[in-house]
């Protein structure tokens, strides 16, 4: 997919502390943000749902599920980043969602340093960040 568009980006949702989960299997995962160059990710930590074959499974500790979440958001920290710094100097189109927030084709979010009209697609040129993480206009 990426030889064929570079500018693709792909998320994942991600569960942190599954019951019977070892350190190699959450490993598996950390491993996952990178090799898949995953870019924007949602995690949460496992919470057992009364009725569900999970919540009869052993569960693990919840300071070792919240530390495996906190990992895995770090991770996720360190490739978006890595991805907003590729975006400088890159021109794209952005559908606004609120009057100062709206998202790239690639599903980035952005914050506007002035209004525009919500359901309006503009160009920007991606700049290096300002001090309050906002794209200016142009």
């Amino acid at each position: 997919m990426r030889r064929l568009r570079p500018d693709t980006v792909f998320g994942a949702d991600l569960i942190a502390g599954f019951p019977t989960e070892t350190e190699d299997m959450f490993k598996n995962s950390l491993d996952l943000v990178e090799d898949c160059g995953l870019t924007h990710l949602h995690v949460f930590p496992f919470s057992p749902r009364p009725g569900t074959p999970a919540a009869r499974m052993p569960q693990l500790s919840r300071t070792i599920v919240k530390d495996r979440a906190r990992r895995l958001r770090e991770a996720g920290a360190v490739a978006l980043m890595r991805h907003l710094d590729g975006e400088v100097g890159a021109t794209r189109r952005v559908l606004i969602e609120s009057h100062d927030i709206g998202r790239t084709e690639q599903f980035t979010q952005v914050k506007l340093a002035a209004s525009a009209e919500p359901g309006t697609i503009i160009d920007l040129k991606w700049p290096r960040m300002t001090a309050d993480n906002c794209w200016p206009l142009e």
